[in-house]
């Protein structure tokens, strides 16, 4: 049994890897589907759709899941026992995932989350995050080599779905960034690194909230949260949202219209 379940989750890690899926979503699938496994006690060749359905209905009734986990969750079942073994067993429906309009800081609380940073490096993570969009992973796995100050651009490689994109540099955080390259003594080829090479997810976050604390922001801030602004103030700027799409990395329009919804919630409250 423990070896027919073992290479059943070598093929589903294969065909991940084929499918150019990230180590994130890796980690995810195997992690789910090993879950279910231990949770329904049965062999991977012998599972059907009502345990599919026992599984996840018990995440929706005692596993306090949300809806959104819950989704992450048929969707790695789906992916093993639809697309890698053909069984087409996980067609159930799951619940709508609400649709919350993300928390956004105006600019006077964006420049108090930034003063409020511990040290140089923590203030410069909060301000690259901000005057560029970029998501978390992005902004710790940015290299030295794909910041061009001159054209006041940066390059994000291997982004999400793989794909490599150019963000903005605002020209006074290009010329901080430099100074702070020559400045420092030591030597990484991380724009920001960590101990250890990379910079955790962990820690990086910690920079965030740590700053928001220290500013007295009640908001419920994270690394993510100053993509939301980056997006919300330039459509209040007046950029066109294609461009912020295109800066964002967003595949799909729809993705980048929350914004204009978040955007109608603010100037509401100045009027």
């Amino acid at each position: 049994y423990l070896s027919t379940k073992r290479g059943k989750m070598e093929k589903l890690l294969t065909e991940l890897r084929l499918r150019g899926f990230s180590e994130q979503t890796i980690k995810a699938y195997i992690y789910y589907n090993k879950l279910f496994l231990k949770y329904i006690k049965k062999d991977v060749d012998v599972i059907v759709e009502d345990d599919i359905k026992k599984y996840i209905g018990y995440l929706l009734s005692e596993g306090n899941y949300s809806a959104a986990s819950v989704g992450l969750v048929k969707a790695a079942l789906k992916f093993f026992y639809d697309e890698v073994l053909k069984k087409g067993i996980v067609t159930l429906r799951t619940p709508k995932i609400d649709k919350k309009l993300p928390v956004v800081l105006n600019k006077e609380e964006v420049s108090r989350l930034i003063e409020s940073a511990s040290n140089e490096k923590s203030k410069l993570i909060i301000k690259m995050l901000y005057s560029s969009g970029l998501r978390l992973s992005e902004c710790i796995n940015m290299k030295v080599d794909d910041l061009e100050f001159n054209e006041k651009i940066a390059w994000v490689r291997g982004g999400k779905g793989r794909k490599d994109r150019m963000v903005i540099l605002s020209e006074k955080l290009a010329k901080e960034l430099e100074k702070y390259f020559k400045d420092r003594d030591f030597q990484s080829e991380y724009a920001f690194p960590g101990p250890k090479g990379i910079m955790s997810s962990r820690n990086a976050r910690k920079i965030v909230t740590n700053a928001a604390k220290s500013a007295g922001i009640k908001k419920k801030v994270s690394p993510h949260t100053m993509r939301h602004c980056f997006a919300t103030h330039l459509l209040e700027s007046g950029v066109d949202i294609r461009k912020i799409q295109e800066l964002l990395g967003h595949a799909n329009l729809q993705t980048t219209q929350i914004y204009t919804r978040v955007s109608k919630e603010e100037l509401k409250k100045v009027i």
